[in-house]
């Protein structure tokens, strides 16, 4: 029975490599970055052969050689904060009246949204599709704002509607280990964006943003690292890491030439604008807590833009965070894939931690 047992496993796995084969060599070609979920990404002997850092290495050229293509939507001193950095803060974006405004609109918006728990903290989100739009005219506004628009897709380097949400944080609201967004990471191993438009107070000890200045750029120290690390992050203990979300500590950024991490506490009526390919964290709080922000996401294909790129249309890209909910519902209906966003019907951004 055993020797069945094992042939059928040989089999299965040989079967498996068969058909999966092809899609994990497609999947070098884009944005794939799990080292556990493809053996090919995580293969140790091709990372030590330079596979992990070759992706990284045309990643980075092709981002750049893009933002040279978009840098004259972008004020010079705002491409110099940038190259400087990794990041680009703006305050006062709106003026005060106008803001009211928005802050009044968010406030008052009720809806289905979806929640997810990391440790310790709920991270609520709210779609800000064509329908709500509707109902929020001053968030509408905002959204086509230059401010907005063209440093998105300049840090993104892809000239596509990202993904909008209002976004909450909730920190320390239910019993939980740390939340693992705190510690630093790379969310992937090509350049990337996302941008925060405060609507509450960020303070030092409130989970702000945390960056490591320059860490956008690949230096010879961060090449060693990344290789290897990706020698053995499809066995690495960290989920996160083997996931292709690398956590770094402070010890191994000062190796790759790196300086501090700083902390990007922010007044209301701000506006952050990260490449989260660089290291970066999401600050500790130091007691329960609320932070609320329009939020915004983009990631794409690192290699090459698609010549015909649907999501170029607002309307369509403002619709994308519906449709993944639906297709991660139904996923899970079919017991394919795990939904971790559950609904929370009749939600404000601003509502507190509702248990149950």
């Amino acid at each position: 029975m055993s020797v069945l047992h094992e042939w059928y496993m040989i089999a299965r796995l040989t079967v498996r490599r068969l058909f999966m084969g092809p899609i994990w060599s497609v999947q070098l070609l884009t944005g794939y970055k799990s080292f556990r979920d493809n053996p090919i990404i995580g293969n140790p002997f091709l990372n030590a052969c330079g596979l992990h850092v070759v992706r990284q290495k045309l990643a980075h050229h092709a981002a750049n050689r893009r933002r040279r293509g978009m840098a004259h939507l972008i004020p010079p001193e705002r491409i110099e904060e940038f190259e400087r950095n990794g990041f680009i803060v703006v305050h006062d974006v709106l003026p005060h009246q106008e803001f009211d405004r928005l802050l009044q609109e968010v406030r008052a918006f009720r809806t289905e949204a979806r929640e997810t728990v990391q440790g310790d903290t709920i991270t609520r989100r709210i779609a800000l599709d064509p329908d709500a739009l509707k109902n929020m005219p001053a968030v509408r506004r905002f959204l086509g704002m230059r401010a907005w628009h063209d440093l998105i897709r300049y840090v993104g380097s892809h000239d596509v509607e990202p993904i909008y949400y209002i976004q909450t944080i909730l920190s320390k609201v239910v019993k939980g280990a740390p939340d693992p967004q705190t510690d630093l990471h790379a969310d992937t191993f090509h350049p990337t964006v996302k941008a925060w438009f405060t609507l509450t107070d960020v303070k030092a000890d409130g989970g702000p943003l945390v960056y490591v200045p320059g860490s956008h750029r690949i230096t010879r120290g961060r090449m060693a690292w990344e290789k290897t690390m990706s020698m053995g992050a499809a066995q690495a203990q960290n989920r996160l890491t083997g996931r292709g979300s690398p956590r770094v500590t402070r010890e191994e950024l000062a190796g790759m030439g790196y300086g501090p991490p700083v902390t990007l506490d922010v007044s209301v009526n701000s506006l952050i604008v990260a490449d989260t390919g660089g290291f970066h964290a999401r600050g500790h709080s130091a007691e329960a807590g609320i932070r609320a922000e329009i939020w915004a996401y983009g990631r794409h294909n690192p290699f090459f833009s698609l010549p015909v790129n649907i999501w170029r249309i607002a309307t369509l890209g403002q619709r994308r965070v519906r449709w993944g909910w639906a297709i991660g519902d139904r996923l899970a209906a079919l017991g394919l894939k795990r939904q971790v966003w559950h609904p929370c019907v009749n939600r404000s951004a601003f509502d507190p931690h509702i248990p149950g």
